[in-house]
């Protein structure tokens, strides 16, 4: 009667990883109802069918009530994100305060591409001319698409 029990649990838990963890008809899922239909074909095959009815019955409905809760509102209300995302997408380095002529610093080494903050805003900038060192002044010369090209206020 052990193994029945624990080819219970081991089903459901497996359903309940495919549910929730794995969707889609994966490996288990198709554990998941092997081990039900393995532990209710014990039951009636090594037990009388009284017993084979009763474990039936008692599969069903724990896998219901298990389903039932897996799929309430606040079980998922508990596994979701609850944050709002406030970030924007930008399609310009404009959108960003970002111009020809604005001075900033670089945060990091500019080999060609690094970092470089503009007032407050830090954002990717590209070296037009060499490698140019962190904590370099360096003014915006261009904008191309997403890109911006900077050198630094020595090579001026």
């Amino acid at each position: 009667m052990g193994l029945i029990i624990l080819l219970i649990i081991v089903g459901i838990v497996l359903l309940l990883a495919e549910l929730l963890l794995i969707p889609g008809v994966g490996i288990a899922g198709v554990l998941g109802l092997a081990s039900l239909i393995g532990a209710n074909f014990i039951a009636f095959f090594y037990y009388s069918q009284t017993v084979g009815v009763v474990v039936l019955v008692v599969t069903l409905i724990i896998c219901i009530i298990v389903v039932w809760y897996a799929l309430r509102a606040k079980t998922w209300k508990r596994l979701s994100l609850q944050h709002e995302i406030e970030a924007k997408a930008i399609s310009s380095p404009k959108d960003l305060g970002i111009h020809i002529g604005m001075k900033g610093k670089t945060i990091g080494r500019l080999i060609p591409s690094g970092k470089a903050r503009f007032d407050t805003t830090d954002v990717e900038v590209y070296a037009l001319h060499g490698v140019i060192d962190p904590g370099t002044e360096v003014e915006v010369v261009q904008i191309e698409d997403m890109r911006i090209f900077v050198v630094s206020e020595k090579s001026i």
